[in-house]
């Protein structure tokens, strides 16, 4: 369900409830797992452990996303694009953090279901009469199972389910915060956390605590999906179930410290230790009655939190696609609901990743290592554009500097904590980012290589050439109606390729020649039009204006264009042979698409020639043109072409004589 209002409405909050807390939400089932791994239980390690907790989730979470963030919403939308999309105009270079940003997102994504899932399912340990540990196959089992259903329903869509993931969420939280409270009781000292002295103590004193903070930075990794999904429950939902999120979030992690001093103050949980002992923070708050319904509602919380994930995925491709940061592919619509979509390809790749990241580390413990260090990253470049955001809403240099400095110096302090973990599992998550983010800067840089050498000429100079060849019958006719796809911003301009095409390659006769553009928009949601009668009859542009998360189904616009441009009595389309003059009959449509291929006569500069190289392989893999805009492919001419950006100007030839 979308919601693009900020009003406050008990469907609103049940919904952000649902969607957007997942991630955040099921941290508590690995946080202080990976805190006291190998460590000696002792009060200053919980409490300065769970005082960082607090506090990381009140700068990060509360303030930086919840009350400031949000509030760069992109005509109600948000995330890293619907940011940059903010603020692309004001500097070039703002593209690089949201490609990084992006592609740490769709790392982050493959990296979240495992985790979670795992965890969640690890619970049954805690019962005899499975008698199984972290890492036993019956575990992986499961996982792998339930990862091949989630993967696969993703077809369907979650229209029908989605409507139970926000009771589901409730019953989640409700259950944190009563486990939470129950066990609080076994040591009281733990509210002594919430000063920020023993945070700043613990960091500045403990051993090697600058590891630990990348265990603690776990606490936050759903962070940046409030800001991602702020257009499917609006601002206000979003900050008032935060406060209920919060404090149930606080109320476990107080119990899971106050459990760990009761029982294990002393012990080191070394691998054997926790075996022995069968430990597992979350779940030693759970009675052994409740384990199995334990297991399960963490299990529903846990697949709703990769749901959120992967649908943010789609969501995260659909608008690098429209940005023209990610090569074209298929997208598909499981409901007539807004926002919902599915992309095969993305699918299959983070179902594969998914498996191979729960095949490769196998516990949750082991995955903790690569977690993090993806979405840190995100965290980082959202700073750099948000802070960007603020310069162009005019705030104070000082507010802005401030923001900007106390940041980066936080989550340059995570980063660095995270970049520890790189030996074991870290470059896992690098080495996913870093391939999305090759595929979107090769996307990008090609266009921009391509755009230095596109002829653009004037329109005018070949209007009486056009209408010459449109009256002489000498030419078979191509078409009643040609259509051609240009890039010319200026309505008075034209690919010189476009021209070529009609007048030189093969002449094209027709009745009327339509020259559609599309433009794409930083507001999200735009879908409109305008025409311009070139010539009346004889020559048509038409301008899609559509926002950066609007599909160019450009088949069907365009068709609707036209009938109301008949039903206007503007055009005339109906069919010009002569056999057809007495009755009327509509004529033909076809669209001319101009298909680019790398000539051999380039003479490029060897870091663009391999970018040029590479784009024309992930062009090949990728939605063909006529796809990618939506067109009928039965009414679609493709004519392939040389790109020439760099003609071979030494070439050495010379005349002999016999």
């Amino acid at each position: 369900m979308k919601i693009r209002t900020n009003k406050i409405t008990v469907a609103g909050l049940i919904i952000a409830l649902g969607i957007i807390y997942g991630d955040i939400g099921t941290s508590p089932l690995y946080v202080f797992n990976a805190i006291i791994n190998n460590r000696l239980i002792t009060e200053d390690l919980v409490i300065g452990s769970l005082s960082c907790i607090i506090w990381t989730i009140t700068m990060q979470t509360t303030v930086k996303y919840v009350w400031l963030v949000l509030k760069a919403d992109n005509n109600g939308e948000g995330g890293i694009f619907a940011l940059y999309a903010l603020v692309r105009r004001q500097k070039k270079w703002l593209v690089i953090p949201a490609m990084i940003g992006g592609a740490a997102l769709l790392a982050d994504g493959m990296i979240t279901p495992p985790i979670t899932i795992t965890s969640a399912v690890e619970g049954l340990g805690k019962l005899p009469a499975f008698n199984v540990s972290e890492g036993d196959t019956i575990i992986l089992y499961i996982v792998i199972t339930i990862l091949v259903l989630f993967f696969f329903l993703q077809q369907f869509g979650t229209a029908s389910i989605g409507k139970l993931f926000g009771p589901i969420m409730v019953i989640w939280f409700s259950m944190l915060a009563v486990l939470g409270v129950f066990h609080i009781s076994g040591n009281y000292s733990v509210f002594k956390a919430f000063n920020p002295y023993y945070a700043v103590e613990f960091i500045r004193v403990y051993p090697q605590s600058l590891w630990m903070l990348g265990a603690v930075f776990l606490c936050i990794t759903g962070a940046e999906g409030l800001y991602s999904d702020l257009g499917h429950c609006g601002r206000g939902n979003i900050r008032i179930t935060w406060v209920f999120v919060k404090t149930c979030l606080l109320l476990n992690y107080m119990g899971q410290a106050s459990s760990l001093l009761r029982h294990y103050t002393g012990l080191t949980i070394t691998p054997e230790i926790k075996q022995q002992y069968n430990i597992n923070a979350f779940y030693d708050l759970i009675p052994h009655w409740f384990i199995i319904p334990g297991v399960i509602i963490a299990t529903s919380a846990a697949v709703i939190a990769s749901q959120a994930m992967i649908s943010g995925s789609y969501t995260l491709i659909s608008e690098a696609m429209r940005l023209n940061l990610w090569p074209k592919l298929k997208i598909r619509y499981p409901s007539e609901e807004k926002g919902q979509l599915f992309v095969p390809s993305v699918n299959l790749l983070m179902f594969a990743g998914c498996t191979g990241v729960v095949l490769y580390f196998q516990t949750s413990s082991r995955m903790e290592a690569a977690y993090g260090l993806a979405i840190i990253v995100t965290m980082l470049m959202t700073t750099i554009l948000f802070s960007n955001f603020l310069i162009a809403n005019r705030v104070k240099p000082f507010l802005i500097w401030t923001f900007l400095g106390v940041y980066l110096f936080i989550e340059s302090g995570f980063l660095i904590a995270l970049l520890q973990k790189f030996s074991h599992g870290g470059y896992i998550t690098l080495i996913i980012g870093g391939i999305m983010f090759l595929v979107m800067y090769i996307w990008f840089r090609s266009r921009k290589i391509k755009n230095r050498y596109v002829e653009f000429v004037r329109l005018d100079h070949y209007i009486p050439k056009i209408q010459e060849l449109r009256s002489d019958r000498s030419v078979p006719k191509y078409a009643t109606h040609l259509i051609y796809l240009t890039s010319a911003n200026n309505p008075r301009e034209i690919e010189h390729k476009i021209i070529y095409s009609i007048l030189n390659k093969k002449p094209k006769r027709a009745d009327i020649y339509w020259l559609v553009h599309v433009d794409t928009l930083d507001n999200p949601y735009t879908c409109e039009y305008k025409v311009e009668h070139i010539i009346p009859n004889d020559i048509v542009r038409v301008d899609f204006r559509l926002g950066f998360r609007m599909q160019p189904r450009i088949n069907l616009m365009f068709r609707k264009v036209v009938e109301e441009l008949v039903a206007n009595k503007e055009v005339n389309i109906a069919s010009r042979y002569e056999t057809f003059s007495s009755s009327y009959t509509v004529g033909d449509f076809q669209f001319v698409v101009l298909e680019k291929y790398l000539s051999q006569d380039n003479e490029l500069p060897f870091i663009e020639r391999i970018i040029m190289k590479l784009y024309f392989i992930l062009k090949q893999i990728s939605l063909s043109e006529e796809r990618g805009f939506g067109l009928d492919v039965a009414n679609v001419t493709v004519e392939k072409f040389p790109l020439i950006v760099a003609p071979v100007t030494n070439l050495k030839l010379k005349r002999v004589e016999d």
